[in-house]
């Protein structure tokens, strides 16, 4: 087994290596400059868009806009906000916060791309389901059906090893067991249970449920974050400068003793803010092509807020709660006990660990539920509407088992398996990118237009 943890360590190693983190990165500011800060010029107009139904009448699609997002939402908001933090705190220091912005701040733009190639190349399958993503719009844009494949392959993969099941099955299991002392096997049939009884109803049955948890433990966690945030106001200058200092000399953090360099730091945090808001990993694209909508631009930019929420909102927030307890240095800690810890600290009282094991029980849940839409809609590009069974079974199955595996394996399988999939997504993205900047261009110059003829109208 420590052979095998050995050769995971290495394969991750090379994977999220100085080629991929500047891939991701890079194809982030790429896309930024093209489309003049959209992430910043048009993210008002996102959020107006993502309340709105305007867009929605008559259009084409298995559910709203809103449901589309609180899919992919389910999806990213869960143990990458919660225990990827602590991870990434742990491992870098908490410079590595820096780079989780950093990667957010140009994955949004790389998100808006994601959504709106995911819309343009659509198609329904067999059974009347909107069916998209990287793997459509690689194959019906670049017209490159093998990397389509290779990146369904790789999206079962990681919805089978990665963050699909077992690093969220495990995450719940940890925080049931150490906050309300529920045992291992009750947990994972409970969860197994349930993750049944909602993955059967497909879809709209997914989006229901992610459309009624993710907002209001969104809103819980945001608000009990703030509260830790409140009560030690005076501390939050101290943890903001440290993080932004450590980014850039990780011996302000650690010390010269420690051997952890600013390329370990950039590491961590961009392999876990991918992990978190998985943009330009090209799965939240698959839940954005199933939103009913009359324009690919319009569910882009819907699409992009997924990235704001996630990480420039929840991840900081964690991130900061984590920095100002000082409970990133503590070497007794680590993963969901870390979290706990610190908000216990912040809160001054037991409560705070009642407050994260909730959050990560339901975040987890929903990531559960949304990367079994992600297999499925892989599974059924490369085999038929015939395939979608079998993977479900397969799903459950494994989400029942993930309670009794390592955690420290389990995350380096997920980031592997993470890296594999970004890599062909990423490519459809560059190989695409003057489509989008065109629909881009056209979109806004006539909504400019519709504008103006409303002011000459008045």
């Amino acid at each position: 087994m420590e052979n095998f943890a050995q050769l995971l360590g290495t394969i991750d190693s090379f994977v999220w290596g100085p080629p991929l983190l500047i891939l991701l990165v890079g194809t982030g500011v790429y896309l930024t400059v093209g489309l003049g800060l959209i992430q910043v010029t048009r993210l008002p107009l996102a959020i107006k868009y993502l309340f709105s139904k305007e867009g929605e009448k008559g259009a084409k699609g298995d559910v709203s806009s809103f449901a589309s997002l609180c899919t992919a939402l389910s999806a990213t908001i869960g143990t990458g906000n919660i225990v990827g933090v602590a991870t990434a705190v742990k491992a870098g220091g908490p410079g590595a916060i820096f780079w989780m912005w950093v990667a957010a701040f140009f994955g949004m733009a790389t998100k808006y791309a994601e959504g709106l190639l995911a819309v343009k190349y659509r198609v329904v399958d067999e059974n009347g389901q909107m069916s998209g993503g990287p793997m459509y719009y690689i194959e019906r844009g670049l017209g490159n059906k093998w990397l389509a494949k290779v990146f369904a392959l790789f999206g079962i993969g990681v919805a089978f090893f990665g963050i699909g099941t077992f690093a969220q099955v495990n995450a719940i299991k940890d925080a049931a067991l150490l906050t309300f002392h529920v045992p291992v096997p009750v947990t994972a049939l409970t969860l197994t249970v349930l993750v049944t009884l909602v993955t059967i109803g497909g879809i709209k049955r997914i989006a229901q449920v992610a459309s009624a948890i993710v907002p209001f433990m969104a809103i819980f966690f945001i608000l009990a974050s703030a509260v830790v945030l409140l009560l030690n106001l005076s501390s939050i200058p101290a943890a903001v400068s440290l993080v932004i200092q450590s980014a850039f000399n990780p011996e302000a953090a650690f010390g010269g003793a420690a051997g952890v360099t600013m390329i370990m730091v950039m590491r961590s945090g961009i392999a876990r803010g991918v992990f978190s808001n998985e943009s330009g990993l090209g799965s939240a694209p698959i839940a954005a092509a199933a939103a009913k909508t009359n324009s690919c631009v319009r569910q882009g930019l819907v699409a992009m807020t997924g990235t704001f929420i996630d990480s420039i909102i929840i991840c900081t927030l964690t991130g900061l709660v984590l920095v100002m307890t000082g409970t990133w240095n503590d070497p007794a800690l680590a993963g969901a006990a870390m979290t706990n810890t610190a908000f216990n600290i912040g809160m001054g009282s037991n409560i705070g660990q009642y407050v994260v094991t909730i959050g990560l029980i339901f975040f987890a849940f929903t990531t559960i539920l949304g990367w079994n839409y992600y297999g499925e809609r892989c599974t059924e590009y490369l085999f038929g509407v015939k395939g979608i069974k079998p993977y479900k079974m397969i799903y459950i199955v494994l989400v029942a088992s993930g309670s009794f595996l390592n955690l420290a394996l389990i995350w380096t399988l997920a980031d592997i398996v993470n890296g594999l999939m970004a890599i062909p997504n990423l490519i459809g993205l560059l190989g695409l990118s003057k489509v989008v900047f065109s629909e881009t261009r056209a979109y806004f110059d006539s909504l400019g237009a519709k504008v103006k003829n409303v002011e000459i109208r008045v």
